[in-house]
Parts: C-alpha cells; structure tokens; sequence
C-alpha cells in the first residue's frame, strides 16, 4: 500500500480493492456455511437471480440443500428488504435492515393514511393482528390475507392486501412483525421472524444503522457515501442525512483511504489487509445474474460493469468476472457451457477459464464432459 495519497489519506489501486473485495466475497476459498456468505453480503436476492448458486458458488463444500437447510434452521430469513425486494438476510443481521428500511414511517404520513384509510390506530392494530396470524406458525399467503380481512375494520383493505406490488405488506416486515416462510400446497407463506432463535428484535433506528454501514464495508470496502446510499437509504425519507449522521457516528471505526485518486471508506481494522493483497488480475469467477457482486455496489458502478455493458448485466445477464470486473457474460443450453467476452475486454488464459467452467458445470451437476465454448464477443 501507498501510505499517503495527496490527502493525506491510505492509497491502493482498483485493482488491490476488487481483489480485496474478491478475498472479502468468498469467491477465494469457500465460506463454511450458507448463513456466513449471506452476511458478508449483506443480502442475497431470493426470487430474481439464482440464489442457491450465488450462495453455493462462494461455500468450501457447496452441498446441496445448504441454503434450504438454513432457511429451515432459521440461519437465514427471507423478507423484503432492500428496495423493496424480496431477500435472504442472516436472521442476525435481518433486524437491523428491517429497522434502516422502516426509518422513513410511510405508514404515518397523512398522504399513506388517506390511500389506505388506515388511521395511526388502525394501523397499530393491523400489525399486531399480522403478529398473531402467524404467532402459531407459517400461514400461506392466501389464508393470511384472508384472516386479515375476514375483518370488518381491514375488509376495505382486500383489493391493496392481495396487490402484486406487495406495498401494504412491505411496511409489516420492515416493522418485524411477518418475513416469508416455506411453501405451503404450492404457493408461498408468512411466518413471524421471530421463529428464528437469531432473530433479535427491531434495534433503536441509529443503532440499527451504525450497524449496517459496517456490515456494508465489510463486504463491499472500500467504497464511497454513493455506494452506501445506494444501498441502504436510497428511495428513504431524510436517508442521506442519517445516513451521514451514522457515517460520523463510527468516525474511530471509519478510515478514508484513496483508490486510484478517489476517496472511500474502509473498516479501520481492514486497512492493513487491504494493503496486503494479492492482486490477480486474471482471475476468474462465473457468477449468476443478478449477483451481489454487481448489485451491492450497484451496476451503475462502470469500476466493476463497464458502462456500455451495463443494460444487459441490470437485465440480468450470467457473469464472467476477470480480475474482479464483469469482462463477458455465460450461458447454458443444449450445446453445453457458452462464455462470451465483452470486446475490448482482455480475456482470461483459457486454462483459468476451463477450471472455472468445470466447477460451474459441477455446481449445476453437469457431466464432467460437458463442452466448454467460447462463443463471439457480446455487443
């Protein structure tokens, strides 16, 4: 490491932060279990994407079953969380960003209680009645919404309640009160997070996000205040505010280094270690769409997608990562494993690339044999 930038400041390359990052990302030597990756993600998409890959992608025994299993054990929960999608979250972890994402109370703005006709009383008691549906244990989804509004005071509510937008029931997990369970008779279901043992109970919102921004650097680090709004605040109320006063608040824990010229921050106690790292740039990995390599930073973020690339990696294109930036895009059909390379991408050496496709091609028990092609550049 650079000791000092111009600023006084840690200096490192880009390259030293993504391989930072790579280490960080397990994507170096597997996690030990489903539940530790999803922390030091912070979150990993349930629905869009390949869950089960991402996740099994960065374990040192990447079983199957392993994140089934953790869902079952109450390791990990699955809720709405960022932006409102619906997420894996460490049942430790989950509390917190529960807490962050509920800051803005939309509930109690006059303009929420006119749309819904739910007063700051009816309210309260919509969120208890949602507790005590599922106090007992998972309820689907239908027989949940309709214990609600078998009602008179939520019946008005039917039409929102059974919306795809999920809008009315984002707030009630934000709120703790319900997260997804298992599937019932084909389709999904509520429970209580509190069912997990990790579960611990919505956190003072402060407390709660002091907590956050460190989870955050600590799988994405270095990275700048943009990177953590988007993150954690964006679409929120007064988010950038909080989230500076947070920021601020772990000024002993927070050290501002350079990358390239640019100020971000880092975990203090990760600043030697940033400095140290191996940096490869011609390593591998083959991740799926819609991982949280692209999504924690945001895809906007041209130091890991490169801008001309970045509709087909939001639209979720499979990745090929060199060196910690997305430099192609993979697929699977009939003829076997397709890599792409984006053009003006340096590619790989093709023995680096054959071990990754194989233990891809292993994670989605694929033969052995499967053809490995390295198909025309992508766009």
């Amino acid at each position: 490491m650079r000791r000092s930038s111009p600023g006084g400041r840690p200096a490192v390359s880009l390259a030293q932060a993504l391989a930072w990052r790579f280490e960080r990302h397990f994507l170096r030597g597997g996690a030990g279990s489903a539940a530790e990756v999803v922390r030091r993600l912070s979150a990993v998409p349930a629905v869009s994407g390949d869950a089960d890959l991402a996740i099994r992608s960065r374990l040192a025994d990447p079983v199957a079953g392993a994140v089934a299993a953790a869902l079952a054990s109450g390791e990990l929960i699955s809720t709405y969380a960022f932006r409102g999608a619906t997420h894996l979250l460490a049942a430790e972890d989950a509390s917190a960003f529960m807490a962050v994402r509920g800051a803005s109370a939309q509930w109690a703005r006059p303009s929420w209680q006119r749309y819904y006709d739910l007063g700051p009383d009816d309210w309260t008691a919509l969120l208890e009645t949602a507790r005590a549906v599922v106090a007992d244990g998972p309820v689907a989804r239908s027989d949940f919404l309709e214990a609600i509004t078998v009602q008179p005071r939520f019946e008005h509510l039917r039409e929102a309640l059974w919306d795809r937008s999920h809008t009315l029931l984002k707030p009630l997990a934000w709120q703790g009160a319900i997260c997804f369970g298992p599937t019932i008779d084909g389709q999904s279901s509520y429970a209580s997070p509190a069912s997990s043992p990790r579960w611990q109970g919505l956190p003072d919102v402060d407390a709660a996000g002091r907590r956050a921004v460190r989870l955050y650097l600590a799988g994405y680090g270095p990275a700048t205040k943009d990177h953590l709004s988007y993150w954690l605040v964006a679409g929120l109320s007064a988010g950038r505010r909080r989230l500076d006063r947070w920021i601020d608040d772990l000024a002993g824990e927070i050290a501002e280094v350079s990358v390239d010229g640019r100020p971000a921050l880092h975990l203090r106690e990760h600043v030697e270690a940033l400095g140290r790292v191996e940096v490869a740039p011609e390593e591998l990995a083959l991740l799926p769409g819609y991982d949280q390599w692209v999504l924690g930073p945001g895809t906007a973020d041209d130091h890991v997608v490169p801008a001309e690339h970045r509709p087909a990696i939001t639209r979720g294109a499979n990745l090929l990562l060199r060196g910690g930036r997305v430099a192609g895009t993979w697929r699977i059909g009939p003829d076997g494993l397709g890599v792409s390379w984006f053009p003006r991408e340096a590619r790989g050496a093709p023995a680096d690339l054959e071990a990754a496709g194989r233990r891809l091609l292993g994670l989605l028990g694929r033969e052995p044999t499967t053809p490995i092609t390295e198909l025309p550049g992508t766009g």
